[in-house]
């Protein structure tokens, strides 16, 4: 079937969603950076008919513990929604959304781990959306869109289909009137301590061990983070420390969501995968410098990148791991890559992407292809098992939701999920937020200490401002 949709007049959409960012299972993805490519599209996802969640080898849906894989069983909630796109629009019409942290790769592959879960976020939670509002940021159009599930009636469908679309029609009309007269909500919070678990020698030495792994011909890459973390005493106020996030840092692939007590709050610049009918698409980072202070010196900056060697290998590393990954869910020879390492600039860094393409085989759906990739290769290293094993070696707690995912999976089968860096991930009165880099042979300690500060500058900055 397809979704009813209901044009509306066009608005900001994070006026509208500040009305309902305190709702548990509100969803914004964010393109508040176009580019080429990507940016052109922002939605809102509210009130979901289902939750699934997994934590500890373990599957809730609606907090019903249930047996199976997660992947498995998200594969199997999706087949129960059938959804066919209405042409011209917005390509999330309705689906499941949410986020899947780093260390569902236990599901995927067999790596011990001794890491302290300090925070304890959930491996997966994702909304189930019968209601979705998408916003055509380059023609400045906005429809709500609802499928009726999870009524499976035709009629009755169709008949919630409609009734939901007026609900939240009326809905978004009262929220952007609120809008417009809405003040900041002042923080209480007068402080803003941070705190990492390297210290910068610890760092250093953590860099030395990976290059003797090199060295020993264990790997070719790894990448290696540092988390930070901080009192953050008001979940319910997380939103606008992604307002204070996006006007420092606009990114494509920005988004807010807020599940059970964890909220994420995230500035991304990477798109891990997106599918639309059966061509997939890749877009990896690596390679970084920080903007420079003038003119000069930014464009020194970008030179020094795009004149990398260390910086070029590293990144054509990972998109031999990636052409590899795609190759077992792709049609034979359709994988390609139309850029390598092109510069991309954003507020407070320099990046060398590359995109990678291919044609997926005939059966395979989008787990299909989550399973075969996940976790991204930009973020873990290369030879990618080896490099995990690595990192949970060395790296003293678990990642949780950073080098995850965030993004949607349409009941239409497309896809599209961002790489989760350049992240706050909130919960228990405690804000993390981390950065890593790829180390490989010529990696220099200090110099890969220092990217990693470079990399949360606009954090860092945005809690300060949501501070202050």
């Amino acid at each position: 079937m397809y979704p009813v949709s209901q044009e509306i007049f066009y608005q900001d959409p994070r006026a509208i969603f500040g009305a309902f960012a305190h709702r548990k299972g509100s969803i914004l993805l964010d393109s508040s950076h176009q580019m080429s490519g990507c940016g052109r599209y922002t939605f809102i996802a509210l009130d979901p008919f289902q939750v699934l969640t997994s934590k500890h080898h373990e599957v809730f849906l609606n907090d019903k513990k249930i047996s199976g894989d997660p992947f498995q069983v998200l594969r199997e909630q999706l087949a129960l929604y059938p959804l066919k796109l209405l042409d011209a629009m917005p390509p999330f019409q309705g689906g499941a959304a949410g986020f899947f942290s780093y260390d569902l790769y236990e599901h995927l592959e067999p790596i011990s781990s001794s890491q302290q879960d300090v925070m304890q976020f959930p491996d997966m939670a994702i909304g189930f959306y019968d209601v979705v509002i998408g916003f055509d940021l380059v023609e400045h159009r906005a429809w709500i869109f609802s499928s009726g599930y999870p009524e499976l009636d035709e009629a009755k469908r169709t008949k919630r289909a409609w009734e939901r679309v007026r609900e939240w029609e009326l809905s978004c009309w009262k929220a952007s009137r609120a809008a417009a007269k809405q003040e900041k909500t002042k923080s209480t919070q007068s402080t803003m301590s941070i705190a990492s678990n390297f210290t910068k020698d610890e760092y250093c030495q953590a860099v030395s061990r990976v290059k003797n792994y090199i060295r020993a011909g264990d790997i070719f890459e790894a990448n290696i983070s540092q988390c930070f973390s901080a009192k953050f005493s008001e979940i319910h106020n997380a939103f606008d420390l992604y307002l204070a996030l996006q006007k420092i840092n606009p990114a494509p692939f920005s988004a807010f969501l807020y599940f059970d007590e964890t909220a994420l709050v995230s500035a991304s610049p990477e798109r891990f995968l997106k599918i639309s009918g059966r061509k997939v698409e890749a877009r990896p980072i690596k390679g970084t410098r920080p903007r420079g202070k003038t003119t000069e010196d930014d464009q020194r900056l970008q030179n020094e990148l795009l004149q990398s060697e260390k910086d070029h290998a590293e990144n054509v590393m990972i998109v031999d791991l990636l052409r590899n990954d795609l190759s077992r869910v792709c049609e034979p020879h359709s994988v390609e890559v139309p850029q390598l390492c092109g510069l991309e600039t954003y507020a407070s860094v320099h990046h060398l992407v590359s995109v990678i393409t291919g044609k997926l085989q005939k059966d395979v759906q989008a787990i299909d292809l989550l399973s075969a990739t996940f976790p991204g290769g930009s973020i873990t290293g290369a030879p990618k098992i080896r490099a995990m094993e690595i990192i949970a070696e060395i790296e003293p707690t678990r990642r949780g939701p950073y080098c995850g995912s965030i993004g949607y999976i349409g009941f239409n089968g497309d896809m599209d999920l961002s790489i989760t860096i350049r992240t706050f991930a909130i919960k228990n009165n405690k804000v993390t937020f981390q950065a890593g880099g790829a180390v490989v042979l010529d990696s220099n300690p200090e110099d890969e200490y220092a990217e990693t500060l470079a990399k949360i500058s606009s954090l860092q900055r945005a809690l300060h401002d949501f501070v202050n």
